[in-house]
C-alpha cells in the first residue's frame, strides 16, 4: 500500500519552496522503508529547483543528503532491519548491468536505465523521484547507505553528497602523506575536503577569496590558507600542488589555477558552474597537467567514506533549521552565510 508524506516542494524556477504531500511506494520484497530525521541542503538542491541545470519536472522535492531510521523492511531484504540508522544519497537506482555498476561505480552507469536521481528523476516504473525534504522514503536496499552509531544522524546526512563528492577525488587521485592537496572554496563541499584530505594524511592548502574563514580553515584542518584575490598568491603558490579541488561552481581563470600545479597535477571540477569553462591548453600543455571531474561515488565507496568518517571523528560543520526556514537557507546558502551545512529537521516538516 502506498504511503502519503509530508514534503516540500518547488512548483516553479521562481515559485519559493511550500509544504505540500508526495506518494511513497508500497515496500516491496527489497526496499527499505525509512523514516527521515535530517536532509541536508546542498547547492545542487537550489540549481535544479531554479532551473540552472535544465528545466526540471515540477513539482520537485530536493534533498539528496538523507538520514533516517528505518521502520519496515521487505520480505527479502537482508541487509537491514527495522531501527537501523540509514541514508540515502544522490540516486536511488541504476541499470546494474554495465560494467560501472558491476564495478560499484554506480554514478557512472551508462546502461539504458541509466543511473536514477534521489529526485527530479523516475522510479522504475515511471513514476517520479522525491527527494529527502519529506518524512519518509522507500528505497531498494542496494541503493541504502548503513551510518555509523558513531555519527549523529543530523552530521550523517551531508556525508551523503558533500562528504563523498570529496572523498572520491581524494581517494581517486591517492591523496595522501607527502601530497600536497588545495581546495578552492571553504563551502558546504570545500569545508568537508579539507577535514578529509587532512585525515588522510595530504598537507591541504585552502583557496579562498578572501581571509575572512581562515580561522576556521586552520581549526578544520588547513596547513595553510590563502586568498586568490591577492595576485602574490598564485606567484607564490605556483607549481606546488599534486591536485586542485575546485568546489565553487564559479567559473574561475583556469589559466592561473593550472599555473599551480605541479607537472603531472591535476584540477578536479566538482562546484559544476553554470556555464562551460575557458581552458587554455599551453597550461596543460606546458606541465602535462589535467583537468578532470568527479561526481559523488558509488555505493561501495560512500559505505567505505562512512566508516572511514566514523574512525576518524570526521563530520560536517552544520547549521539545523526547521523546514519552514528553507527559502531563507537558500538565500543564505546563495550568499555564502553558512558555516557550512544546513541540515533541515524533518520533523518540523
Amino acid at each position: 500500500m502506498t504511503t502519503t508524506v509530508s514534503a516540500y516542494a518547488a512548483t516553479s524556477a521562481t515559485s519559493p519552496l511550500t509544504k505540500t504531500t508526495v506518494e511513497r511506494r508500497a515496500v516491496g520484497p527489497h526496499d527499505v522503508a525509512f523514516d527521515i530525521k535530517f536532509a541536508g541542503i546542498c547547492h545542487s538542491d537550489i540549481h535544479t529547483v531554479k532551473a540552472e541545470w535544465g528545466t526540471p519536472n515540477y513539482p520537485v522535492v530536493p534533498g539528496h543528503e538523507i538520514a533516517g531510521v528505518v521502520t519496515e523492511v521487505g520480505s527479502e531484504v537482508t541487509k537491514y532491519k527495522v531501527g537501523d540508522h540509514v541514508g540515502v544519497g544522490c540516486f536511488i537506482d541504476s541499470c546494474r548491468e554495465c560494467d560501472n555498476c558491476k564495478a560499484g561505480q554506480e554514478q557512472y552507469c551508462t546502461g539504458e536505465y541509466g543511473m536514477h536521481g534521489t529526485y527530479n528523476s523516475t522510479e522504475r516504473d515511471g513514476s517520479p523521484t522525491y527527494g529527502g525534504y519529506s518524512t519518509a522514503i522507500v528505497v531498494d536496499e542496494n541503493y541504502v547507505l548503513r551510518i555509523p552509531d558513531s555519527i549523529p544522524l543530523d552530521k550523517a546526512a551531508p556525508l551523503l553528497c558533500a562528504g563523498i563528492t570529496l572523498f572520491s577525488p581524494l581517494k581517486h587521485w591517492n591523496a595522501g602523506p607527502g601530497k600536497q592537496v588545495a581546495v578552492i572554496g571553504l563551502g558546504g563541499l570545500g569545508h568537508m575536503g579539507v577535514k578529509l584530505a587532512h585525515a588522510l594524511g595530504a598537507h591541504v592548502t585552502v583557496l579562498s577569496q578572501s581571509l575572512k574563514k581562515m580561522e576556521d580553515g586552520l581549526r578544520l584542518g588547513a596547513d595553510e590558507y590563502y586568498a586568490t584575490s591577492d595576485p602574490d598568491t598564485f606567484t607564490k603558490l605556483a607549481g606546488k600542488f599534486d591536485l586542485i579541488l575546485n568546489t565553487v561552481s564559479a567559473n574561475l581563470s583556469m589559466g592561473a589555477y593550472l599555473g599551480l600545479l605541479k607537472t603531472d597535477g591535476t584540477l578536479v571540477e566538482l562546484g559544476i558552474p553554470e556555464h562551460p569553462l575557458e581552458v587554455p591548453t599551453f597550461a596543460l600543455a606546458g606541465g602535462r597537467r589535467s583537468i578532470s571531474g568527479s561526481m559523488i561515488g558509488g555505493i561501495p565507496e560512500t559505505q567505505e567514506m562512512l566508516d572511514f568518517c566514523a574512525e576518524h571523528d570526521v563530520t560536517p560543520e552544520i547549521e539545523v533549521i526547521e523546514a519552514s526556514y528553507v527559502n531563507e537557507a537558500y538565500d543564505r546558502v546563495l550568499s555564502s552565510d553558512v558555516r557550512y551545512r544546513f541540515v533541515i529537521d524533518a520533523s518540523t516538516i
